[in-house]
């Protein structure tokens, strides 16, 4: 074999692997086999850290892109294993500003990446089971398909294959949803595929402490996280507690309680439904609005709760196409557990099943709105 090893020495390498090989199966097939009862283990770690706080009524004032940025900020100074890279965010500070300065202040840790997303979340992947703590951006949610399998097949069994002994601390950073002028492969809501998967924690702050507050949860957690950001609330202005004790990667918000009916929802669509219920209690309904937060984990006792409190009246509404949206996932799971407590078919608003149009005409006309929300709960509510 071109004078690397002789005959006799291939003879021997091969008798090796085979008696390691045998004495493998060997183990194998000697050791006790599982415990039925342990096959829903390791999966993701449970939550750990303080409950959603209450929006806070005094702070300081900041948009949402700042608050990711404040956020960002406040976890590469307190944790030095956080890294943050992706296509243009380091020197450009971001297509959309979010990450602006985070070069400046912490140089090499903070560094832009080709245009190569199997690639970001490969490194991110490989950092996080050296210890550190990568927080990677994936520019448009539409480009996370081509590396897909890094989140299919690789982050969310690191734990599981493992039986818990590895993890693989990170968190995927994207923005999503229609704005004025954005096309099909720019603009898409996806959610529900990436919920999809077991092990990867998915999260979708609707207000700028949220933004603040779920990311910082995402940072501190022992598992992937993939944060959604909707790039329309990025102006949106609000105050936040950059002090707030960090939380768990849990817990739904319930922003008002209502009697008539229950409006479920999460990301931009959670501001949407709290106008609307606003409009509906000028019409004398009384509507409860749940901002969902995490679809997973899902705060499955939230949603109970509030529907007992709302005359088991649900409508769900979300940015997403109806078809295999992630609404329809919480209308079966209400209706398998809540059957008898509902007092209508639930109702769900959603974009219809067609690409994202780049007229602001055409998207308006689909989009869903305040008042698509504020007639499909007056039709629920008038029975």
């Amino acid at each position: 074999l071109e004078g690397v090893i002789d005959a006799a020495g291939w003879d021997a390498l091969q008798a090796e692997v085979t008696a390691d090989v045998t004495e493998i199966e060997r183990i194998a097939l000697a050791a006790p086999k599982p415990d039925p009862a342990t096959a829903l283990e390791h999966v993701s770690a449970a939550p750990s850290g303080a409950p959603v706080t209450l929006l806070p009524e005094q702070g300081r004032e900041l948009a949402f892109g700042l608050a990711v940025n404040l956020a960002l900020h406040r976890e590469m100074a307190d944790r030095p294993e956080v890294v943050t890279f992706g296509e243009d965010i380091a020197i450009p500070g971001g297509t959309f500003g979010v990450t602006r300065g985070l070069r400046k202040e912490f140089g090499e840790r903070v560094f832009d990446t080709p245009i190569a997303e199997a690639s970001i979340l490969g490194a991110a992947l490989g950092a996080s089971l050296e210890g550190l703590r990568p927080v990677v951006e994936i520019m448009w949610t539409d480009f996370l398909f081509v590396a897909f399998d890094q989140i299919v097949n690789q982050m969310s069994n690191v734990r599981y294959i493992s039986r818990g002994a590895v993890s693989a601390p990170l968190v995927v950073r994207m923005q999503q949803g229609v704005t004025p002028g954005s096309c099909a492969q720019h603009s898409q809501s996806l959610e529900a595929l990436i919920a999809h998967i077991p092990g990867i924690k998915v999260g979708l702050p609707s207000n700028p402490q949220d933004a603040y507050a779920m990311l910082r949860a995402a940072v501190a957690d022992p598992d992937p996280v993939v944060i959604i950001e909707s790039r329309a609330l990025y102006q949106d202005k609000a105050l936040i507690d950059p002090d707030a004790p960090i939380e768990a990667v849990a817990g739904a918000r319930l922003w008002r309680s209502g009697s008539d009916l229950l409006i479920v929802s999460w990301g931009r669509m959670a501001q949407v439904s709290l106008r609307a219920a606003d409009r509906l209690a000028d019409e004398g309904i009384s509507a409860s609005v749940l901002d969902l937060r995490w679809l997973n984990p899902l705060d499955e006792e939230a949603i109970a709760a509030a529907l007992k409190a709302s005359a088991g009246r649900l409508l769900i509404a979300h940015e997403a196409n109806l078809t295999g949206g992630f609404g329809a996932e919480i209308a079966a799971r209400v209706s398998e557990r809540h059957l008898f407590e509902l007092d209508a078919p639930i109702v769900r608003v959603g974009m219809p099943d067609v690409r994202v149009p780049s007229s602001p005409v055409l998207q308006a006309a689909i989009l869903p709105s305040e008042q698509m929300i504020t007639d499909a709960a007056r039709r629920l509510v008038g029975g």
